[in-house]
């Protein structure tokens, strides 16, 4: 058996582990990385305009998708060696290299959203009240500077303002950002 191929194996076993671990009815909870440390899950951002989403944790793995925007949010589910399994706001899965991802937070604003001309409001403070100091649409990408108590602080073209953390992908509910 060649290396490679007992990277595939095992990159296949990983996959599979995942799986059992996403049925209904598991058990889901934050434990850190086997190679990072880091917490799995946890959100990051796409480094560049263009990062291949593989089918498996190596460059002999078929490309399935190709992102195209920088700053994109992702969400980190497994980790590989130099690989890490993400997710993307619309469920769409699959292996990068850890060297393409940021640690940037980012979000997307209400990518769900299918009204036509819907829009959210950025707001001075973290009041549904307050001035509204930017108006955004759906799948616009903000920068997260903090979240605290269902708001997050987001910045979008040099325009900073609040949010409601439940309109927003790529923070978990209730999740404090600092």
């Amino acid at each position: 058996m060649t290396v490679q191929t007992m990277r595939a194996a095992l990159g296949l076993a990983v996959v599979a582990g995942l799986a059992l671990l996403a049925m209904p009815g598991s058990a889901q909870e934050v434990a850190n990385g086997p190679v990072s440390g880091l917490p799995l899950p946890r959100y990051v951002s796409l480094k560049s305009d263009r990062v291949n989403l593989r089918e498996g944790p190596s460059k002999e793995h078929r490309t399935s998708w190709v992102f195209q925007r920088a700053g994109l949010p992702v969400e980190i589910t497994a980790e590989f060696e130099t690989w890490r399994r993400v997710r993307d706001a619309d469920g769409t899965e699959g292996w990068v290299l850890h060297s393409l991802l940021s640690g940037r937070r980012t979000v997307l604003v209400s990518p769900w959203s299918k009204n036509k001309g819907e829009t959210f409001s950025l707001r001075e403070t973290t009041s549904e009240s307050a001035p509204v100091v930017a108006t955004l649409e759906p799948g616009v990408i903000a920068n997260v500077q903090s979240c605290q108590n269902a708001w997050c602080r987001v910045t979008v073209s040099k325009m900073s303002g609040y949010i409601k953390q439940d309109r927003l992908w790529g923070v978990y509910p209730n999740e404090t950002v600092q």
